[in-house]
């Protein structure tokens, strides 16, 4: 039996354990006001709220206010304790030329491709004209605090998003040094308060690549005519009809489509405004919304804005420095560069997939290819398209070039099969297209590994390349200029590939395969806007991923 004095101690602990664990310290919420009587009271004043403040804000996530919080709140915190919580941009009721500087700073940060909601600036625009304005308030040690503490913060939240962007990392993204810890912050904000030089310090963290800075010249020209006039977003689809609707009258109220929007307009008004809305702007007129509309409406320069940021973004995915030679397909763009040496050495336009049948982004390297190619035909494709049509009629097979042929690799005449018995679950044939100039590969298709089963390669469809919407295929790439790009691999061959040797193969009808000596570097990218000379020139959204991207990581208010 425990000793009833034994029992009574081990409670007595128990309590005082379980009490000191519910009463760790919890920080106060930081006062809308600290007023003080004299100037000379304000920075020790401020000096220990922006410790107050700290402390909470790191309890609470980076709250500082209702509408403040600080995003990097502990590399804040960090750099705060090493300057004993003093005030860093303001000194006497008077703002320092660094937090001028900076401010000018901010006022541009469109430049950069960022949004300046992400950095407080309307917040300290705020409170820099209340305390400019008001002489009470220039005394309040709490609208110091949360100037000083927004300024620090945006700034390290501006140092991130030039290093790193907005966009999660994904299967493609090859940067490596994308460590962003409290000594990257706080370093940086010391380099410039020791320097005063704020482009620098920026500069230092922006892409290499080239078409990074092509894009960035050509988006400062685009801000200096951009309209910026708000409008409303309109999210297509919608899960909530009648918000979807009142959203999409906003729009057409603020285009003057419609002529009110203190109502809910009748399905008639709302035919009418959106055949108008059509007519303006070029697209089908049926007086119905759908993805058109939507996509048309939302076509404004502060959409396009967003739009070339998202690609100034996806720059900060790549790698610092690309290889010396290396392939680039842009699959919005339709195109599909070599560069050598940072040169240019060949383009060729291209055909990609289509939106349902997308191509995918990746990395890999080039490592054969192969004249007078022969395509086995993927079971997705022979289910949803062809068999229908073979079931109709098998005459479709002899038309479209096909061959069947049976898991011993054995040619089957299409009269011996009960194409009416086949289906997805059953279905244990290949259907191969012959080799030769009307082969949906045409004469050459160009290998990489990768797991999506795409490749590069001629096409029988040559007259496609003429379309200006070029998302056709199934998910592979068709090359136009297949000449030009299988010479340039071999280039270094002509021992075992002298000049003119694939044209001959192929004069002749011949398959042959091919390794060239140096595996080249291919990147299929999405890229929706480009610079160059100064200028933009942006792409369809042809799979929906600026929309996606938008709607999930950018803002703009």
């Amino acid at each position: 039996m425990v000793n009833p004095k034994w029992s009574a101690f081990i409670f007595f602990v128990f309590a005082v354990v379980l009490w000191s664990c519910n009463n760790t310290d919890k920080a106060p919420p930081p006062k809308p006001s600290v007023v003080v009587q004299t100037p000379e009271e304000l920075k020790p004043t401020t000096t220990q709220n922006i410790s107050d403040v700290l402390a909470y804000a790191l309890q609470n996530g980076g709250r500082v206010a209702d509408t403040i919080t600080l995003r990097q709140v502990d590399a804040v915190a960090a750099f705060y304790k090493a300057v004993n919580y003093t005030p860093i941009w303001s000194e006497n009721q008077k703002w320092l030329p660094i937090a001028d500087s900076l401010m000018r700073f901010m006022d541009h940060v469109d430049e950069w491709g960022l949004m300046p909601y992400d950095y407080h600036i309307p917040n300290i625009h705020r409170l820099r004209n209340e305390i400019s304005l008001d002489s009470a308030a220039r005394l309040d040690a709490a609208l110091w605090t949360r100037a000083d503490l927004m300024y620090t913060d945006g700034f390290m939240q501006m140092l991130r998003d030039v290093k790193l962007g907005r966009l999660p990392k994904d299967s493609v993204t090859m940067r490596k040094d994308t460590l962003v810890n409290e000594d990257f912050f706080v370093s940086r904000i010391q380099k410039f308060l020791a320097d005063k030089n704020l482009p620098e310090v920026f500069e230092a963290l922006e892409p290499r690549q080239a078409g990074y800075h092509a894009l960035k010249a050509g988006l400062k020209n685009f801000l200096d005519s951009m309209d910026r006039t708000s409008h409303t977003y309109v999210v297509y689809p919608f899960k909530d009809s009648a918000a979807f609707i009142k959203q999409l009258q906003t729009r057409l109220f603020e285009s003057s489509y419609i002529t009110f929007n203190t109502r809910v307009a009748d399905t008639a008004e709302l035919a009418a405004a959106i055949r108008k809305a059509e007519t303006e702007l070029k697209i089908k007129v049926d007086g119905k919304f759908g993805n058109q509309l939507v996509k048309a409406l939302n076509n404004t320069d502060r959409e396009k804005f967003i739009r070339i940021a998202i690609n100034m973004d996806r720059y900060k995915q790549l790698p610092d420095s690309m290889p010396n030679r290396y392939v680039f397909v842009n699959l919005p763009g339709y195109y599909m560069q070599v560069w050598d040496t940072d040169t240019l050495n060949m383009e060729s336009k291209v055909i990609v997939g289509g939106p349902q049948t997308r191509s995918p982004v990746l990395t890999s390297r080039i490592t054969n290819f192969v004249t007078l190619p022969q395509w086995t035909v993927p079971l997705s494709i022979i289910m949803k398209e062809m068999l229908p049509k073979i079931q109709k009629d098998t005459n479709y097979l002899v038309k479209e070039n096909l061959m069947v042929v049976d898991k011993n690799d054995s040619v089957l005449h299409p009269s011996t099969i009960n194409w009416k018995k086949l289906n997805k679950d059953n279905f244990p044939y290949l259907l191969k297209q012959k080799q030769g100039d009307d082969n949906s590969l045409g004469v050459i298709k160009f290998n990489f590994d990768n797991k999506y089963s795409v490749y590069l390669h001629d096409t029988n469809a040559r007259s496609l390349f003429a379309r200006n919407n070029r998302a056709l295929s199934h998910g592979c790439i068709r090359v136009q200029d297949w000449v030009n790009f299988s010479h340039y691999l071999i280039r270094n061959d002509s021992l075992r590939y002298p000049k003119d040797t694939v044209a001959a193969w192929i004069a002749r009808k011949e398959k042959h395969w091919v390794s060239p000596s140096e595996r080249i570097p291919i990147y299929i990218r999405y890229f929706t806007s480009v610079g160059k000379d100064g200028m933009l020139k942006i792409f369809d959204d042809i799979y929906g991923d600026d929309k996606f991207l938008r709607e999930k990581y950018f803002r703009i208010q």
